[in-house]
This record gives C-alpha cells, sequence and structure tokens, in this order.
C-alpha cells in the first residue's frame, strides 16, 4: 500500500523517527528541569545557611558586648570566674558541624553570663543589659527559625535525590545529600523538672 506516493515502509520509519525524537526531547526537557529544580533547592539550602551565619554573628556580636557589661560588673574576681568560653566569630562557609560548634560555645557562654547574674542582682537592672538580653532572645527565636528553614530545605533536598529517577540527575549533577542542623547532644535529653 503506498500512501501519498510513500511506501508503508516508509511511513513506519518516518513514525520510529518521529517518536524516537519525541522521546529524546522529552528526555532532555525532562533531565534539565529536574536539574534546575535540584539546583534551585540546592540554592534555597544555601540561602538558609546564610540566614544561620547572620543570626549566628548576630548572636556573636550581642554576647561579645554582654560579656563586657558582665566584666565590669565582676571585675575583681578572675575572668575564669566568670567562665567566659573562648568563644569563635562564625565564619561563612564552615561546614554545618562547625557551625553547631560554634553554637555550642556561645550557648556555654549565655550559662556563664545568667551564673553572673545571679550573684550581681544590680547586673538585672542595667538598662544597657537588660536591651542586649532582650536582643539575644529575639536572635534565639530569629536562629531558631533559621535553622527550621534550613533544615525543611535540606529534607527537601535529600528526599529528592534519593529517589529515582531524580537520583539519576542528582548523580549525574554531582548533587549530594546534606547535613541537618542538630540540636546539641545535651539539648536533646529530657528536662529535668526539680520543685524540692
Amino acid at each position: 500500500m503506498i500512501y501519498a506516493g510513500l511506501p508503508v515502509g516508509a511511513i513506519i520509519a518516518i513514525a520510529i523517527v518521529v517518536l524516537v525524537l519525541v522521546i529524546i526531547i522529552g528526555f532532555v526537557a525532562w533531565y534539565i528541569k529536574t536539574g534546575n529544580r535540584l539546583l534551585g533547592m540546592q540554592e534555597d539550602c544555601d540561602n538558609a545557611v546564610s540566614q544561620i551565619d547572620v543570626y549566628l554573628t548576630k548572636r556573636f556580636d550581642t554576647l561579645t558586648k554582654m560579656l563586657d557589661i558582665t566584666k565590669g560588673y565582676a571585675k575583681h574576681e578572675k575572668e575564669t570566674s566568670i567562665g567566659v568560653v573562648e568563644m569563635r566569630r562564625p565564619v561563612a562557609g564552615s561546614t554545618i558541624a562547625e557551625k553547631q560548634a560554634c553554637e555550642a560555645q556561645m550557648n556555654q557562654a549565655m550559662k556563664n553570663i545568667n551564673i553572673v547574674m545571679e550573684r550581681y542582682p544590680e547586673l538585672k537592672a542595667d538598662k544597657s543589659f537588660g536591651q542586649l538580653n532582650n536582643a539575644v532572645l529575639e536572635i534565639e527565636e530569629e536562629l531558631q527559625a533559621a535553622r527550621r528553614t534550613y533544615n525543611s530545605n535540606v529534607k527537601t533536598l535529600n528526599k529528592t535525590i534519593v529517589v529515582f529517577p531524580s537520583s539519576f540527575v542528582a548523580n549525574k549533577k554531582g548533587i549530594t545529600k546534606r547535613d541537618y542542623f542538630e540540636a546539641e547532644e545535651q539539648k536533646r535529653q529530657d528536662v529535668k523538672m526539680d520543685f524540692s
């Protein structure tokens, strides 16, 4: 049978070529779309990490000022009795584990400031110290929100890159799973309530 002057075999061959081209174009479009989606997810994670850096730096600066005021109240004591930890300024580009270690140091510094506050009630009444203390509480809330956002973005990325067929694209593009920002070990333990 001849259709429009072409033999049936040629029509079938043309149909197969068109079908193969449609499949190839569809695959390429899917690959590009999936790759772009994964890169967007990576960017969301990177953005969330930068937000954590901003709040860690803000917290570091505020705690440093609080430590200076605290030292003024406890100037006759040795600096070690205040328990000031050698805090590191959070550095952009550091790993999540390094950011967690930095946060742990700042948490220890805050505990030490609270101990000094208990010994020096007039410190609580200091206007500058009170403002800084309120700023720390606000920064803590912002930092928690940034950590939640980061972990949510990491969860989305990690889930996507382990599921086939997007895992194929992730492997080809070198996109790997990210670490979660986790709580310190002591914060995972149950709080003991002692009312005695």
